[in-house]
């Protein structure tokens, strides 16, 4: 099963109506499953869908989205993005973002561990890793670039 009939099936799950302005937004995240969208260029694509939609109604799905684990967001400049939730089965993961392209990359590693070990004692409550950098074929790209 694709993430986006995972997610519209988390929908279901929490109660809420699959309505034809969920599953274009679940939709549209799932075509851009693999880069963080924010949510006013969202807004923007769901008033050409839908142009009697609220931006209310937009973003108070969006809020429910997050809250479901449907979507993933993040800050960046200043505002919300949102990606499609990129594995349904482990919730908890980061990502590599690169800084060229947007591309994300799941990380299936966590470095939580070593992190407590730095801080003896403590109680973590919770964490937000990710690494930035170039994907291997922005790098390719920038090398070309460099030796041309």
């Amino acid at each position: 099963m694709d993430n986006t009939t995972i997610a519209l099936e988390e929908l279901k799950h929490h109660g809420y109506r699959v309505t034809k302005q969920r599953e274009s937004m679940v939709d549209y995240l799932g075509r851009n499953q693999h880069r963080y969208t924010a949510v006013t260029i969202l807004d923007r694509y769901m008033r050409t869908q839908f142009p009697g939609v609220s931006h209310d109604t937009i973003y108070r799905n969006v809020k429910s989205f997050i809250e479901m684990g449907i979507v993933e967001s993040r800050m960046q400049d200043d505002q919300i993005v949102v990606k499609l939730q990129c594995d349904f089965q482990h919730p908890h993961h980061h990502h590599f973002i690169c800084t060229n392209c947007g591309k994300v990359i799941e990380l299936k590693m966590c470095p939580l561990n070593y992190f407590e070990k730095q801080v003896p004692g403590a109680k973590i409550q919770s964490h937000n890793f990710e690494l930035y950098g170039l994907c291997a074929e922005c790098q390719q790209h920038a090398d070309r670039l460099k030796n041309a």
